[in-house]
């Protein structure tokens, strides 16, 4: 175990299904970004297959080599392949036992499910048995599903802790780990607090912070752990403290007054966040006409707890019919200059804006790929529109790469267009891009 104030961290994935590319992993992504935002250095991430053997090596590999902390998820159920509880058992040298509570809870999982029923009594008890073997000398984690999780020494001061596969039950498990588990809990506690902040910068590419760097003098950096992420629409800086307390601030600092309003959250929260604290601010509601995107951007802001006090609805408006009866936009608009153009989209927020009494509409339409292009309107040609108290703009915009990040660009860049219009930097009937 490494004896200088950091814990280091890796983490395993097991399952075929996973490696295999028939179920998208996220565990990971997860785990990782928790980790990161508490200072703890996430420094693999390993997929594995459904192999005993493999896991246990891989375990024991990273223990080796002094990593603090292990986190495995997957491979808990009552199936032959479910080997995870198993390997990580062997790693640590500890046997596995039946641990009655951990049955108990099972058990009465599995009652209140209805399919579960349907199966033979004695395969639904061996399965409930299976999932409730754990190391000994092991802290059981509560199931959030039906197969319970636990932390395990191992080594010299390592710990393991196993998690199960679905995003669902690992993310809470995990969470109430953090809070209630001794052992996981005095671990963490050794961890400093390094300053961490997170930036999100609107219109602005890697480049563009190299330049910013190079003007800030080459000892900006110093005493600083930075991580430049480019994401639609955005440039998301992470920094920490490394060698100096008090130099991740000092730089947060210096990079907002070179980026300005563009630096639009220094405390890590997202856009969507920071559109709907900006309308809770001002007392609003806002509207969407959504038709590329396809309800992306109301996918964004309903995942904000809270935002039924903000936003109203929106309308998926994907054929010009939609456009035309739903949301009041011209016949003759449709016809000529086209859905896609500068006074369709600002139609369509107006209307949106009117049919759901909003004190905003924010509407967006473009062509998304890979077909549907023109000489004079190509593949991502996009317009977004936002009509709101002194605000009726149009941005233009010709986006690159495959539908999805089309998409995914056009919904970040219409909240974008939204966020600077509440925050003032918009007035009038027209906008350039940022």
């Amino acid at each position: 175990m490494s004896t200088a104030a950091t814990v280091r961290a890796a983490i395993v994935v097991t399952g075929d299904e996973v490696l295999h590319g028939r179920v998208a992993e996220s565990n990971g992504a997860f785990l990782a970004r928790w980790l990161e935002a508490h200072g703890v250095i996430p420094e693999r991430i390993t997929v594995v297959p459904d192999d005993a053997a493999v896991i246990r090596d891989l375990v024991l590999s990273h223990v080796e080599d002094g990593v603090d902390l292990v986190i495995t998820s997957g491979g808990l159920g009552g199936t032959h392949d479910d080997v995870t509880m198993a390997a990580v058992g062997e790693a640590a040298g500890r046997a596995l036992y039946l641990d009655a509570g951990a049955l108990a809870t099972i058990e009465a999982r599995v009652r209140s499910f209805p399919l579960g029923q349907r199966v033979a009594p004695e395969i639904r008890a061996a399965a409930n048995e299976k999932q409730a073997h754990v190391p000994e000398g092991s802290n059981v984690l509560p199931p959030v599903g039906t197969a319970p999780g636990c932390v395990v020494p191992i080594g010299r001061g390592s710990l393991v802790v196993v998690l199960p596969g679905p995003p669902f039950e690992l993310q809470p498990m995990w969470q109430a780990a953090t809070e209630h588990d001794p052992l996981l809990r005095t671990m963490l506690g050794r961890v400093p607090d390094r300053g961490r902040q997170v930036l999100r910068i609107a219109g602005t590419i890697e480049t563009q912070m190299i330049e910013a760097l190079r003007d800030l003098g080459p000892s900006a950096t110093d005493g600083v752990r930075m991580g430049i992420c480019a994401k639609a629409g955005e440039l998301e800086v992470t920094l920490a403290d490394d060698g100096r307390i008090g130099a991740a601030a000092e730089l947060a600092s210096r990079l907002q007054d070179a980026f300005g309003t563009r630096l639009y959250s220094v405390d890590g929260s997202r856009l969507e966040t920071v559109v709907g604290r900006l309308l809770v601010e001002a007392g609003q509601h806002l509207a969407l006409a959504e038709s590329c995107t396809g309800g992306r951007i109301g996918e964004r802001l309903t995942s904000v707890a809270g935002a039924s006090g903000w936003f109203l609805g929106g309308v998926v408006s994907y054929a010009n019919s939609a456009k035309r009866d739903l949301l009041g936009v011209d016949a003759a608009i449709l016809a000529n200059p086209g859905a896609v153009s500068e006074p369709a989209a600002r139609a369509m927020a107006a209307g949106a804006r009117l049919a759901f009494g909003a004190d905003w509409g924010l509407s967006v339409t473009g062509i998304a790929g890979p077909s549907g292009g023109t000489a004079d309107k190509p593949v991502g040609t996009v317009y977004l529109g936002c009509v709101g108290p002194g605000v009726d703009a149009v941005a233009h915009h010709q986006l690159r790469g495959d539908r999805a990040r089309i998409r995914e660009g056009a919904a970040a860049l219409a909240l974008h267009l939204l966020r600077r219009a509440l925050a003032g930097e918009i007035r009038g009937d027209s906008v350039s891009p940022e």
